[in-house]
């Protein structure tokens, strides 16, 4: 494979401290270029996706990272407002709405134990999304990959968790098994008005009262919804190439969401449409958070980060302005060397050559 040297950029992993050099207009254009959708496409799958991969060892944790951080400080400080926000919504009490022995027999299931424990629910919903960030990241070397991933999976996760605890603390609606809840012992005590009079346990009672939406539910579709979109995008599983069994891989999240999600309705604490409500919510949120970051999976470019393309782009316009894009190689037949990659060929795309200059110049 032909590598082609830049004079304006000997190294590319060095791109940042070039483009500071340049003063703030550069500086801005790298903050504010087009989506990807402005870009020249290339086929996914063909060389110039492959040598775009390649080069991505240029963007590690050591050498971008903090660059990175930074730059989305203001983001991640947010991010420490909802935690806060989430702590505070899970000590206030819900509304007690009025239960009247009319409405016990929706309200008189068993009470049990949870089938998926409270516990494990961050464990697969954003445990298991980040080893599998952090795994593509080692074979990809992405910082804007990884930090963005990482990024969004929290926001959807804790953007969603609150949504979730502020609705139940809203509604106030009875779970299913209320009845148990309130009256422990099975002896039904109620006022002058017909309200319940619960003497169980206070804990117990006040948890009754959070049945809409499931949390659970919300927070599974919020995580793994996250994940499914963006192992979607990492695998072209919407290119067009008719590969269905890439859909294997893009469900089997979904489909453990939504086993959890009725898995709470066997459990009987919830309702199916709180159930429903939740996995709608987290699913909802968990794709605009993607999309803040990443293309659509559908997209040609949507294997990577919108910050990569938008960095290759700033480095092909300063070194264009510079006058310093050189001609590639040339073989002895009067064509580009092209000794292919992975047996895969470049988009016959001159302005595509020009980005595979700056990807691969090492000075």
């Amino acid at each position: 494979m032909a590598r082609f040297s830049f004079p304006c950029f000997p190294n590319f992993g060095g791109f940042n401290q070039a483009v500071t050099n340049r003063g703030p207009e550069i500086s801005e254009t790298a903050d504010n270029l087009v989506s990807p959708s402005g870009i020249p496409l290339i086929e996914p799958n063909s060389k110039e996706h492959r040598m775009r991969e390649a080069q991505l060892g240029a963007h590690t944790v050591r050498s971008h990272g903090m660059t990175v951080a930074r730059t989305h400080m203001h983001d991640w400080i947010i991010l420490v407002l909802l935690v806060i926000l989430e702590g505070g919504l899970l000590i206030i009490h819900p509304f007690y709405r009025f239960v009247g022995k009319d409405m016990m027999t929706d309200l008189s299931y068993p009470l049990k134990s949870n089938t998926v424990p409270i516990w494990s629910v961050p464990v697969y919903a954003m445990l298991l999304p980040l080893v599998i960030f952090i795994f593509i990241y080692f074979r990809r070397r992405d910082v804007y990959d990884l930090h963005h991933a990482v990024l969004g999976l929290l926001y959807s996760v804790l953007v969603t968790a609150v949504l979730t605890d502020a609705i139940k603390n809203a509604v106030g609606r009875p779970r299913p098994d209320f009845f148990w809840r309130c009256f422990p012992d099975g002896k039904a005590v109620y006022d002058t008005l017909g309200d319940v009079v619960c003497h169980g346990d206070n804990s117990v009672i006040r948890e009754g009262h959070k049945s809409f939406p499931s949390g659970h539910t919300s927070w599974s579709f919020a995580g793994l919804g996250f994940l499914s979109l963006y192992l979607s995008g990492k695998i072209q599983a919407f290119d067009g190439k008719g590969h269905v069994a890439k859909l294997c891989i893009v469900i089997l999240p979904l489909l453990f969401a939504a086993l959890v999600g009725i898995s709470r309705v066997d459990d009987y604490w919830h309702h199916w449409t709180d159930v429903f409500a939740g996995g709608l919510l987290g699913l909802v949120v968990s794709t605009f958070c993607y999309l803040q970051f990443f293309p659509p999976p559908y997209h040609t470019e949507g294997w990577g980060p919108y910050a990569y393309f938008q960095v290759l782009e700033a480095a092909r316009v300063q070194c264009t302005e510079n006058g310093a894009v050189q001609q590639p190689p040339q073989g002895d037949n009067g064509e580009e060397e092209d000794g292919g990659f992975m047996g895969l060929h470049l988009v016959d795309n001159p302005s595509m050559r020009r980005e595979e200059d700056v990807e691969t110049g090492r000075g």
